[in-house]
């Protein structure tokens, strides 16, 4: 599709900048805009001049959540797998995980309910001081085991955390988050792009199919059986990237002391 509404996305060479537009409502999320991110991420899977995903959003909060004042308004109800709306939103978390490109998120004000498994379905996270993010599904008569959060929060800051946090639906502040490793750094919000750039140089440094079996592995041995299958999908990526053109590239960049200059083959 085209002409997104609810989101925008601006490239910068290798890299797509993906802003949540819709400022007036923090940014909170309706048919519309899963329609769009859905459309998104899906096409990610199989754009190679996609590199790397920077994810934030407009105006003063990064994502409020599910817009309440809308979700009663749905006609044309999404057939969503037969969960409706449900199952319509939840495939947007699992398409930013299938993608091969790293996700960084740049998290200021709320990240609330959806908003807050965004940050969680990232592969970075950076926050802004004014960062608070929380599993509001609960604070609604929901559980708060809701769009990947059980998977994605117990697995970034531990079982007792997640507990807490899921449980009570109290906030997270930047502080805390940057405490128990749920994001990298906390920067003034006005510093957000700028604290952003370092990551994705280094990234871009590496070589487009490095990148993508980095994620992809990181996926797959979070889940492994054991150290034994882990190692094995290590094996099989690391076989991959060693008959390609950039590893030789790589290598004599290396010795050369030179930045690698690579071509994807």
């Amino acid at each position: 599709m085209s002409g997104y509404e609810t989101i925008t996305i601006e490239k910068q060479g290798a890299v797509d900048w993906l802003t949540l537009n819709r400022p007036e409502s923090l940014n909170a999320i309706n048919t519309r805009m899963v329609t769009e991110l859905r459309d998104y991420f899906g096409g990610l899977y199989e754009d190679d001049s996609v590199r790397v995903v920077v994810m934030q959003g407009a105006g003063r909060a990064f994502c409020a959540g599910l817009d309440i004042k809308q979700a009663g308004d749905r006609v044309d109800n999404p057939f969503g797998g037969g969960m409706g709306f449900q199952g319509y939103l939840a495939e947007v978390y699992i398409r930013m995980r299938r993608c091969p490109q790293p996700i960084v998120s740049l998290i200021q004000g709320a990240a609330c309910g959806g908003g807050f498994s965004f940050v969680l379905a990232s592969d970075i996270r950076i926050a802004g001081a004014s960062a608070k993010m929380n599993a509001a599904f609960i604070r609604l008569g929901l559980s708060a085991c809701d769009m990947g959060s059980s998977y994605f929060l117990p697995r970034l800051v531990g079982t007792s955390v997640a507990s807490e946090l899921m449980l009570t639906g109290r906030f997270i502040h930047a502080d805390r988050a940057l405490a128990t490793g749920l994001v990298s750094e906390v920067v003034p919000d006005d510093q957000l792009e700028k604290a952003a750039e370092s990551y994705i140089t280094e990234m871009l440094n590496a070589s487009p199919m490095g990148l993508r079996l980095t994620k992809e592995g990181l996926n797959l041995a979070i889940d492994a059986a054991g150290l034994e299958a882990a190692m094995a999908i290590e094996n099989r990526n690391q076989l991959m990237c060693s008959q390609t053109e950039d590893v030789k590239e790589g290598m004599q960049a290396f010795l050369e002391k030179r930045s690698p200059v690579y071509t994807g083959r």
